[in-house]
Formats: C-alpha cells, sequence, structure tokens
C-alpha cells in the first residue's frame, strides 16, 4: 500500500468531489423524486463531480511525487 501525505483541506476536497458524484448517482437511481427535477439535480452533481475529478487526481499524484523525492532526499 503506498502512503501519500495531503493537507486537511486537500483530503477535503477529494471527498468532496466524490461525495458530489455519488449523489449524482444516486439521484439519477431515485424513483421518488420527479423526473424532470430528478434529471436537472442529477447532471449538475455528475457533472460537478467529474469536472473536479481532474484536478483531485492531479493533487494526488503530485503530492505522491512529492514524498517520492522527500524520500530519496532522506536516503541519500
Amino acid at each position: 500500500m503506498k502512503r501519500i501525505s495531503l493537507t486537511v483541506p486537500q483530503l477535503m476536497f477529494i471527498v468532496a468531489t466524490r461525495a458530489a458524484l455519488a449523489a449524482g448517482v444516486a439521484l439519477l437511481a431515485s424513483r421518488r423524486i420527479g423526473t424532470t427535477q430528478k434529471n436537472v439535480a442529477a447532471a449538475a452533481l455528475v457533472a460537478l463531480g467529474v469536472a473536479t475529478t481532474v484536478p483531485a487526481a492531479a493533487l494526488v499524484f503530485r503530492n505522491r511525487g512529492l514524498l517520492r523525492r522527500r524520500l530519496r532526499i532522506l536516503a541519500a
């Protein structure tokens, strides 16, 4: 298992993006809300989740490289 060092705001950003995407998918699967309202809300949440996935992934991968460089410096 790889370790990645993130600050609390960075972690919360990643959690919020996943939650928005999951809420949108859950709304699409829901049967209690009217079709038009459901589709508009779900599309907005899914779009938000998808649009913020790229920056969140970049944040994780950038921090993984930073951690690797720090470990190399310590090991040298």
